[in-house]
């Protein structure tokens, strides 16, 4: 893990304004000024509600809390369920000394104490204390130590250690308490990330159910059925050749069907793509990709200048074109499709046109649609309005509007 220094990537940070910051001025605790405290609490604050991942978030509430309690050295150990240490996170170490030292520890000694017993520790010397089981090769000598448990419901799920106080000094009842309250910020981080995780792989079942279901009305079905018509077929060469030639002409225009199908269904499948392009761009890859993979016609249109998005929109617009297009190879039965962008009063207007079988918008998403709620979902998340106008005879138009277009400048951003 690289150290990041004392405040990680949140250091300097303007404070918020009016905002009543957590009461964690344990009594006691009166060897810091409690403007410190209030500070380094709310870099931790910021960095659980930022999107950083759950070990930058970890990183710097070691980097806050070390320098308050006065340790030389400080680290957070992640445990797993069966209280092995899976990740470990240090403060004070530099990146040479991490490398000498090796592996991860296996929770011996005072680490695994912590662990077992669910409680914390401050131990005058750790060096000549009868519990110490020893530090590997080229591991810095380390002398008082403070160790907290990190816990989520009384489950422990981390521990918190700081070695070696100033001058030599021991740990004292206010540096606990203080960890103790800092420990609370970690394991919401912690468990922030364990439903983080419970999301993404929810979601991913979801997205397998929907494959499955799609393969299964769709292209499965069809093979199917070509299977069926072939039965018989050696019955059928001697008592009536002329139709023997002609269910095999037609299974083999139905499987050309279902390979069209097949691509089709491959490209709503694609991943997130074009990361990093221009919306223009992006488009005209997408544009080119899905013509050739599909028997559709689409044309691109683009009217007048368009200002260029950040790259997060940029990125849940081509998302919205991706999965539009996708409905259309595999729903709608269209023979045309067109993508267009204006930009109306400095703002933005994105539509995909199809001129397929068209379907109910208020029911789609009861009866399988998952795409269209991801997609408003993609329009809602850049604060945009998704419009959706579909009749059984005309056809469908998606329409994406952002009233204000934020713009940024990319060094090296490809361009279209």
């Amino acid at each position: 893990m690289t150290n990041q220094g004392p405040c990680g990537r949140y250091a300097g940070a303007e404070r918020p304004r009016g905002r009543v910051l957590p009461s964690v001025i344990v009594s006691g605790i009166d060897q810091q000024p409690a403007s410190d405290v209030q500070d380094a609490v709310d870099v931790a604050t910021r960095a659980i509600a930022g999107l950083g991942s759950v070990e930058e978030v970890l990183q710097v509430i070691v980097d806050q809390i070390r320098p308050l309690v006065g340790a030389h050295y400080a680290a957070l150990g992640i445990v797993d369920a069966n209280g092995v240490i899976k990740a470990f996170i240090t403060s004070g170490m530099d990146r040479e000394t991490r490398a000498r030292i090796g592996s991860l520890p296996r929770g011996h000694g005072f680490l695994g104490l912590i662990i077992r017993e669910n409680r914390s520790f401050r131990i005058p010397d750790i060096a000549v204390d009868e519990r110490r089981y020893g530090f590997p090769p080229n591991h810095p000598p380390m002398h008082s130590f403070l160790g907290v448990p990190v816990t989520v419901k009384g489950r422990s799920v981390g521990n918190l250690y700081f070695t070696d106080k100033a001058d030599g000094q021991e740990f004292t009842a206010a540096d606990q308490a203080l960890v103790e309250t800092f420990a609370r910020h970690a394991a919401i981080a912690i468990e922030n990330a364990r439903l983080h995780e419970q999301v993404q792989r929810l979601a991913v079942v979801d997205e397998r159910e929907r494959i499955s279901q799609d393969l299964h009305d769709g292209i499965i079905q069809s093979i199917y059925a070509v299977g069926l018509s072939l039965e018989d077929v050696p019955e059928l060469i001697e008592e009536d050749p002329g139709e023997v030639v002609r269910r095999v002409e037609r299974a083999i225009d139905s499987l050309h069907l279902t390979i069209r199908d097949i691509r089709n269904f491959i490209f709503g499948l694609r991943p997130e793509l074009l990361s990093g392009m221009t919306l223009l761009g992006g488009l005209a890859a997408t544009t080119e990709e899905f013509r050739h993979n599909s028997m559709i016609d689409v044309e691109l249109e683009a009217d007048g200048p368009i200002e260029e998005p950040t790259v997060d929109t940029t990125a849940h617009l081509l998302g919205i074109v991706h999965e539009a297009l996708g409905n259309i190879a595999r729903h709608s039965g269209a023979s045309r499709a067109v993508i267009a962008v204006s930009a109306p009063d400095g703002g933005l207007e994105l539509t995909v046109t199809d001129n397929g079988r068209g379907f109910e918008p208020s029911t789609a998403a009861t009866i399988g649609h998952q795409g269209l709620v991801n997609m408003r979902e993609r329009a809602e998340g850049i604060g945009a309005t998704m419009t959706i106008d579909s009749d059984t005879t005309t056809g469908t138009t998606v329409r994406v509007r952002l009233s204000a277009l934020g713009t940024t400048d990319i060094p090296g951003r490809p361009e279209s």
